[in-house]
């Protein structure tokens, strides 16, 4: 079974196999965890995202799905991208948003990555209420079967920590 942990602070900060990058489509940075992501694990990890878009991304990574890369000099092995939802009143999107975890942990079982650290996918600069995205994040996981072992929700803020630490028993 697969252990859910949370941590408050900075993703770009942890030691795991992955690390999950709220990416947007262009997969090229941008701002929130994406860009820091960009920043603090330089520049084989644009290199590596200019390679996919060249090749099987030429339009941009689809919404809900999700692609490794090298890490760079963050200390973890890889990123795994994963391109969320905005969040919309007039048009349910919750599916997309739990893809990205199911899609995340399917790239992260054929990398062999027993370890994983997520951000709040889609409850940044794209919307998304957090209490909501807390609970689709963390009954995904619980639902998806995978060889990850440890699932750690790595939170910017009090809110969003709260907002993960009321969905677990």
């Amino acid at each position: 079974m697969t252990a859910i942990t949370l941590v408050r602070g900075d993703i770009t900060r942890q030691s795991a196999d992955a690390i999950v990058n709220a990416a947007n489509s262009s997969l090229l940075g941008g701002g929130g965890v994406d860009g820091a992501i960009h920043r603090r694990g330089g520049p084989a990890i644009l290199e590596e995202c200019r390679a996919l878009r060249a090749s099987r991304y030429g339009r941009g990574l689809a919404t809900g799905k999700a692609v490794a890369t090298t890490a760079g000099a963050l200390d973890a092995r890889w990123v795994i991208h994963t391109v969320g939802p905005r969040f919309s009143p007039q048009e349910d999107r919750s599916e997309l948003l739990a893809s990205c975890y199911r899609e995340s942990l399917r790239v992260a079982d054929e990398l062999g990555a027993r370890t994983v650290a997520f951000p709040a996918v889609s409850a940044g600069i794209y919307g998304w209420p957090i209490d909501d995205a807390a609970r689709i994040a963390v009954e995904t996981v619980r639902a998806t079967e995978t060889a990850v072992e440890e699932v750690r929700f790595v939170l910017f803020d009090e809110q969003a920590y709260e907002a993960f630490a009321a969905q677990l028993p």
